[in-house]
């Protein structure tokens, strides 16, 4: 599949490959801490949630893209004991330095490895992962379009697909109430506890506002050749499950 047979999308938020991985570089060492301090751990939920909901099959390869600092990873790891073998790739060193040494603490290094690679074009095979995932991590790729072609190549045929990624809740109160969190309170708290001059926690709230999100996400998903694609609110909407298969 091309990625040229549909145009990015694209939005006014800067999510160039030089400012994202700067961004993510100079935040690393509190990433793990403000990811579950603004969630209030509810973070955790969700990845579980996603584990579930793709339901690995023994002996599957699992691919975890923009795996930053391997949560997603790390929790496929737990739950599948030795099921399964899992590959996760990030474009931030930093990142992957600190889940290289939470992956060392599970001794979890025999099942699970870290590459180095961009997720705009995967340093991995077509056809060959039984599950490719992305938590939080689409929305920060350049190319939203070639992204989702990508994992879509390297998915073997009749294998799975899910993004997990915040939304925007439709509620009159609580939109209103997550807007206000999400632009006034988060980008103060997030500067606080891991000053950067990166603009990180700002950059958050702007890039998830501009992300497709529900119905738009999943025809995206279906213009690009998943089939049985369906989605899952998660939390009153805070976040999303989508899934989708690739055609056998």
């Amino acid at each position: 599949m091309s990625v040229t047979e549909e145009k990015p999308v694209t939005t006014g938020v800067d999510k160039s490959g030089k400012r994202v991985r700067a961004m993510f570089a100079s935040i690393a060492k509190k990433y793990d801490f403000l990811n579950h301090l603004l969630s209030f751990n509810i973070d955790r939920y969700w990845r579980r949630h996603t584990i579930g909901a793709v339901g690995v099959e023994p002996g599957d390869l699992v691919l975890d893209c923009c795996t930053g600092t391997a949560d997603l990873a790390l929790a496929f790891h737990r739950a599948t004991g030795s099921g399964c073998r899992i590959v996760g790739v990030d474009f931030c060193r930093e990142m992957l330095v600190l889940g290289n040494r939470k992956i060392d603490r599970a001794r979890a290094h025999d099942r699970l490895i870290l590459v180095e690679g961009d997720s705009q074009s995967l340093p991995l095979p077509s056809d060959t992962f039984g599950v490719v995932t992305v938590a939080f991590g689409l929305r920060n790729v350049a190319d939203t379009v070639r992204g989702i072609d990508e994992m879509i190549r390297v998915a073997r045929p009749g294998g799975k697909v899910a993004i997990l990624e915040f939304s925007r809740p439709r509620g009159a109160i609580l939109g209103r109430l997550y807007l206000f969190f999400f632009k006034r309170i988060l980008p103060n708290v997030g500067q606080a506890i891991a000053p950067n001059d990166t603009g990180a926690y700002r950059y958050l709230p702007n890039s998830v506002l501009e992300f497709p999100d529900g119905r738009a996400m999943l025809d995206l998903l279906s213009s690009r050749g998943l089939v049985e694609t369906r989605m899952k609110s998660l939390t009153f909407g805070i976040a999303s499950l989508y899934i989708g298969v690739k055609k056998a």
